[in-house]
């Protein structure tokens, strides 16, 4: 029996709220390979402990370039 882990594995639509960034923007990240997620046939898949990682290492630049607390805010 495999067990269910609920909001685990996140859409590109969930991960969009999640983030509170567009998903044009998600796409982009993704496709060039600058946010962890896989495609699984048509659809873009993120594990949210990976997010969560990737948010922790790589802090987010505002417009004058210094460090800003991150995308959740």
């Amino acid at each position: 029996m495999i067990a269910s882990v609920p909001d685990e594995i996140m859409t590109i639509d969930e991960l969009a709220e999640y983030l509170k960034i567009s998903k044009s923007t998600l796409y982009k990240l993704a496709q060039g390979g600058g946010l962890p997620g896989q495609k699984v046939g048509k659809r873009w898949r993120f594990h949210k402990g990976a997010i969560d990682d990737w948010l922790k290492q790589h802090p987010v630049q505002n417009a004058r370039g210094t460090r800003a607390e991150g995308l959740r805010g």
